[in-house]
């Protein structure tokens, strides 16, 4: 994979095809700043996906895990808050 790219909105804004070739042909990341603070990102697809599969692959961890529990009845309520809490 090629280093990361950082480049303000303005920059992207102005090669925005650019930056999306270099996504997908090198595989390199591109973060999106405003104001100096880092917003977005354009990456390659696949990993975005892998990203996503591995998220799944953690609630699917801790729900068998509380599945598993001796312990009487966990809301699937409190489940989702507590997974949702470790995402951010």
């Amino acid at each position: 994979m090629s280093e990361m790219q950082v480049e303000s909105i303005r920059e992207v804004r102005d090669h925005i095809a650019d930056v999306v070739d270099r996504a997908d042909r090198d595989d390199a990341p591109t973060v999106i700043t405003r104001r100096g603070k880092e917003v977005a990102a354009i990456v390659p697809i696949h990993l975005l996906r892998r990203y996503q599969e591995l998220e799944e692959q953690e609630i699917l961890r801790i729900v068998r895990e509380r599945m598993a529990s001796p312990e009487p009845g966990i809301p699937m309520e409190d489940v989702m808050t507590e997974i949702l809490a470790e995402s951010e």
